[in-house]
């Protein structure tokens, strides 16, 4: 350990604009009137999601996790008759230490109720300019927005079609682009070759100063959202500056079987990839057996959002105390 590694990473200036970025963004939902909330940070459930672990803890014989984020008992509170609610929350994820990770990060999630994906996707963009013309340098203050498909994406930038292609497609087009191909790729999973292939050919494509939301993305992503009538498309949304993911949101699913389903062919697939099988939330299922409202939500890593609005190259450039000082 550096004897100089007890101080601050992110200077006064940072630190000061990422005060009154929560400020302006506590503002934003009480003009909406939009509720604030607070939800626990330990649970006796985890999350499912193969691409996500989560950190764990122990108070006597039970195992506790730390939240990846506040959805579930955010969404309990929409069940038990809680107006729309937003929340500025820590959230920790085991996942590498880099230039746009770290372990602990801070995450504004909201869900609005009597929304879809599509309205919430208009909102978000308000919420982003807003901040971007108050907060961000000269150069990147006229921040704009542009739309499109996850299917228009990927048949723009490498002429696949995502939605009707198998792996050996995905495979080939690799090998004719000269897209590496890490080792241990999955020979049936679909869908971990078209994350590849988003992170290495797809979004780094996407204008480099503007805001892309990407919608529609196919059925077999659709994680807590509800499938479109066609049964090909989740409704479901990211928004990207540049190839820097942003945020994650979806008309919310409200089926607690089809939930329960999916929950349990995620710890199927977690025990194939060698993983552990996450405990489900039960409560939260039976908030949905009870009756969620129909609603949209999202959740956007603010860390990441200062760092584009403060043109910085790394999260650490923002953060106090990053994970290598903690």
């Amino acid at each position: 350990m550096s004897v100089d590694s007890w101080h601050a990473v992110a200077d006064l200036e940072s630190m000061t604009h990422r005060a009154r970025m929560l400020q302006s963004i506590r503002a934003f939902f009480a003009a909406a009137e939009v509720l604030e909330v607070e939800t626990p940070a330990l649970s006796a459930a985890a999350v499912t999601d193969l691409q996500i672990e989560s950190f764990s803890t122990r108070m006597g014989q039970q195992s506790l996790y730390l939240q990846t984020s506040p959805e579930y008992p955010m969404k309990r509170l929409l069940a038990s008759g809680f107006p729309s609610i937003y929340q500025i929350c820590k959230v920790y994820r085991r996942e590498e230490q880099g230039p746009h990770h770290n372990p602990e990060f801070s995450l504004l999630e909201w869900y609005r109720l009597g929304f879809d994906y599509r309205q919430l996707m208009v909102e978000v963009v308000s919420l982003l300019q807003q901040l971007s013309q108050r907060f961000s340098n000269s150069a990147t203050a006229e921040m704009t927005a542009v739309e499109l498909s996850y299917q228009q994406a990927f048949l723009q930038t490498i002429g696949l079609d995502p939605l009707n292609t198998t792996v050996e497609q995905c495979r080939q087009l690799c090998q004719q682009q000269q897209i590496e191909i890490p080792q241990g790729m999955s020979t049936h999973q679909l869908d971990e070759w078209l994350d590849w292939l988003l992170t290495q050919a797809v979004a780094p494509a996407f204008e480099k100063d503007r805001f892309t939301l990407l919608y529609d993305y196919p059925a077999s992503q659709c994680a807590l959202a509800k499938i479109s009538d066609d049964g090909l498309r989740a409704q479901r949304f990211e928004v990207f500056y540049g190839e820097l993911e942003l945020a994650n949101g979806f008309t919310e699913l409200t089926d607690a079987a089809e939930q329960r389903r999916r929950f349990e062919a995620d710890n199927q697939q977690r025990q194939q990839a060698g993983l552990s099988a996450m405990p489900i939330d039960q409560r939260f299922l039976a908030a949905l057996q009870a009756g969620l409202p129909e609603s949209a939500g999202v959740a956007i890593g603010l860390d990441r959002l200062q760092m584009v609005l403060c043109d910085k190259a790394s999260i650490s450039e923002v953060l106090a105390f990053p994970f290598s000082r903690a």
